[in-house]
């Protein structure tokens, strides 16, 4: 999975993508939350403080007998009322007293429910005053001490006393009356984040559905160019005809196609320009050379006319190996799948049935896309020049994880090194052994390598101990 996010573009495109999507939720859910508790918190307090304002006023107009009711029937589900004969001072007994209000249950003073439902009702009640406790337990150690409210925040002339709990979720107040007893008030009220509701989970799941698919779109539209060069660059790289891209998509995009295509023109008119040249010159020497020729017939001195002739027939022979390279190279054949092994199993035994010692040895099936008979060409050169100064070739096909290689060995007096690269130069020949009475022109070598780079390949070279040991060396497709 990491390797795919490593070599995706539209892996890592989409990734950031939801990167960037979470972090900016992130901070919007933080920066909203930090608003709606406030908002919330100082929405509790002002209508806690003005029904403890507004209860302060009844109880002082009611008998000592009915302040108990009306205290009950003021409490809310998270604040709770009751009177002191003596000012509240310490904090600690004060906030004990309010967590056992608090704890307190309502009274249910209509049943309006089935006895199920009241089963129910009871149970809730339980739990609810289970972890109410727990969360003023937990809260205890946050108990301010008492202050006195600001001008402007509480509508009595009355002075009234509050504190505050439980990272100020809670809030406390004494208000003393007109007998000189205390109102005192508690309210506590947990603000929870309410974030992963099924509502909240939906809309992350729906938003991240349509940034996915979107991010797919774009990567897609991004990458499929960029594939489809990639897959041109190695045809071309591989010498194959291939067609002019679409130049189509972002500017970015059609741009690059747009130099990708004028790059495959150029290259192509520069090797057809380079191909003819080499073609018109080996064959405009033809005539030349037929002067020549016809000249020395009229030497006098024989020893002379012959190193004349031989002169003449070199330079032919170059000549023509040059006209048949160019028209290798001029002639165009098309890329399709063969059998490897069996290509260089036939042309091992046309080399036999010629009288050559070539032993082929039998490897597996292996399917590659090239051009058979150029391939064949330059893997016959290797072969022909095993025989010709090793007097026997073994030949056999290796894979390895990136390629796949086509090895010939022979037993000869193999290559010095220091001339290895130079062996591959145009028309040139190694002293003693290899020269152009026992070989060719020095063109073998050049034309085979000129081949197998057109596949995207390489011939190398390397001592075999004795002889030499020639591979083409293929990529894997």
């Amino acid at each position: 999975m990491m390797n795919w996010w490593k070599t995706s573009l539209a892996g890592q495109f989409i990734t950031f993508m939801l990167i960037a999507l979470f972090t900016a939720q992130a901070i919007s859910f933080a920066i909203f939350w930090s608003d709606k508790q406030r908002a919330l918190r100082e929405s509790i307090q002002s209508e806690f403080l003005s029904r403890a304002a507004t209860l302060a006023q009844v109880v002082d107009a009611q008998p000592t007998d009915l302040r108990r009711d009306v205290l009950l029937a003021s409490a809310t589900s998270y604040a709770r009322f009751w009177i002191s004969a003596d000012e509240p001072v310490d904090t600690n007994a004060w906030f004990k007293q309010a967590t056992a209000q608090l704890q307190e249950p309502l009274p249910n003073l209509i049943s309006l429910f089935s006895k199920r439902d009241e089963d129910k009702d009871v149970e809730g009640h339980s739990l609810e005053r289970e972890w109410r406790g727990k969360e003023l337990a937990r809260a205890a150690g946050g108990v301010s001490a008492w202050g006195t409210l600001p001008a402007g925040s509480w509508p009595l002339s009355t002075p009234a006393r509050y504190l505050r709990f439980s990272n100020d979720d809670g809030i406390g107040m004494a208000v003393r009356l007109k007998d000189g007893t205390w109102l005192n008030a508690a309210s506590y009220k947990a603000i929870v984040p309410d974030f992963w509701k099924t509502q909240t989970l939906l809309s992350i799941v729906l938003t991240i559905t349509i940034i996915a698919g979107i991010g797919i779109f774009i990567a897609n539209r991004i990458a499929k160019p960029l594939r489809a060069l990639s897959v041109s660059a190695e045809a071309l790289g591989r010498g194959e005809t291939i067609a002019i891209l679409p130049e189509t998509g972002p500017d970015d995009i059609r741009n690059m196609c747009a130099a990708f295509n004028r790059m495959q023109l150029r290259l192509r008119r520069f090797v057809e320009d380079r191909t003819r040249m080499l073609a018109a010159i080996s064959h405009d020497l033809r005539t030349p050379l037929t002067t020549l020729r016809l000249r020395a017939e009229f030497v006098a001195d024989e020893e002379l006319q012959q190193k004349m002739l031989s002169t003449i027939d070199e330079i032919q022979a170059m000549t023509e190996a040059s006209l048949v390279f160019a028209k290798g190279q001029a002639t165009v054949e098309h890329t399709r799948p063969v059998d490897l092994n069996a290509l260089v199993e036939s042309l091992c035994s046309d080399l036999v049935e010629l009288g050559h010692r070539v032993e082929f040895i039998e490897g597996i099936k292996i399917i590659y896309r090239c051009r058979p008979d150029g391939l064949r060409r330059a893997v016959r050169n290797l072969i022909e020049n095993a025989v010709r100064y090793g007097g026997e070739a073994f030949v056999r096909l290796q894979l390895t994880p990136a390629t796949v290689d086509i090895i010939v060995n022979d037993s000869g007096p193999g290559i010095p090194q220091e001339e290895i690269e130079q062996v591959f130069a145009p028309f040139y020949r190694l002293e003693g052994s290899r020269n152009r009475e026992t070989g060719g022109v020095g063109l073998g070598l050049s034309i085979a390598r000129a081949i197998v780079r057109h596949h995207g390949g390489d011939i190398e070279l390397s001592g075999n101990n004795p002889g030499l040991r020639a591979a083409v060396v293929l990529p894997k497709l």
